[in-house]
């Protein structure tokens, strides 16, 4: 069984009539529907406004509710991406500096599996490296920087394709690549381990393919975690057993990563837009409680205290 085609002013009727949603202007929410979509708006962002046993909203939950968490989530994209993406930037740098520097700088250096990790539970994610790697360096031609290498000097060197791998393979990259260079990038991080690093890039690449597809960023969890902290400890998250319960597999693991991997002073940049954009969702008529908000968030009440503590 299918769900049926609603018109705009169908969808309305239901959303009023079917569910107990209060929908104060037609119009307002005819252009929100139409600019965002049924499934993207009231699909993403609708279960704190609705009575799980029933399945309708709880009584007083609004249709601008529902928009208002949409657009704070919104920010939260954009703010966490363009963080996201200045740590990528400065593994694509880390990653091709060192391995270059061991390898040299001719493509068939990091075309060659002896000179990734050597361990045979990984042969078969090597191959699939070195094909993606090839296929970037040999045959796409998406990237005009990646053609000129190859069309004018046959080679083209870690250091320019590796702007054109996205930031999951550029994670499965360094997982991937032997000991020693891991070890040298993870030392231009504070009080990061490879093993650490290696955990938070994996956490980080599945936040940015959210942010990346517009997806609901506020309460998305991952099925691996970042690394128990002295942040963890120092912030007093509670835990169950020995598992801290925010920070781990949320939202709040990435302002955590953050805190290690970003240089002090644009965490602070980082952690100021982010208590702004939290404040303003907050202060707004339409916002749910902040227990409730940091609950899906992942964030303890303490989260703002961050700054006030080294790593």
């Amino acid at each position: 069984m299918t769900k049926p085609f609603l018109t705009f002013d169908e969808q309305i009727w239901h959303l009023e009539s079917n569910k107990n949603l209060i929908i104060a202007d037609h119009e307002y929410a005819k252009t929100m529907l139409r600019q965002i979509g049924y499934f993207g708006l009231i699909g993403g962002y609708k279960a704190p406004f609705k009575n799980p046993t029933t399945k309708k909203y709880i009584d007083g939950a609004t249709f601008e509710s529902i928009v208002a968490l949409y657009k704070f989530d919104e920010n939260l994209r954009e703010l966490f991406l363009k963080y996201i993406l200045q740590t990528e930037r400065h593994l694509r740098s880390l990653l091709s500096y060192y391995f270059t520097a061991k390898h040299g700088e001719h493509q068939t250096s990091y075309l060659d599996s002896t000179n990734y990790i050597n361990d045979n539970r990984y042969r078969t994610d090597v191959e699939k490296l070195i094909s993606i790697l090839n296929n970037l360096a040999c045959r796409n031609n998406d990237y005009p920087y990646i053609n000129h290498q190859r069309e004018k000097y046959g080679n083209v060197p870690l250091w320019v394709l590796v702007n054109g791998i996205t930031f999951g393979t550029l994670s499965k990259f360094y997982s991937l690549t032997t000991h020693d260079i891991k070890a040298k990038i993870s030392k231009n991080f504070d009080k990061v381990n490879e093993k650490q690093l290696e955990q938070y890039l994996s956490v980080i690449t599945k936040f940015r393919n959210v942010c990346a597809h517009n997806e609901r960023l506020y309460c998305y969890r991952t099925r691996n975690g970042i690394p128990n902290t002295n942040i963890h400890q120092k912030l007093n998250i509670p835990q169950k057993g020995s598992q801290y319960i925010y920070g781990k597999q949320d939202l709040f693991a990435v302002v955590i990563a953050f805190k290690y991997l970003l240089p002090n002073s644009d965490f602070k940049k980082f952690k100021a837009s982010l208590s702004r954009i939290i404040n303003h969702y907050l202060n707004s008529q339409e916002a749910m409680p902040e227990t409730d908000l940091y609950e899906y968030m992942g964030f303890p009440v303490s989260w703002r205290k961050i700054t006030y503590y080294d790593k």
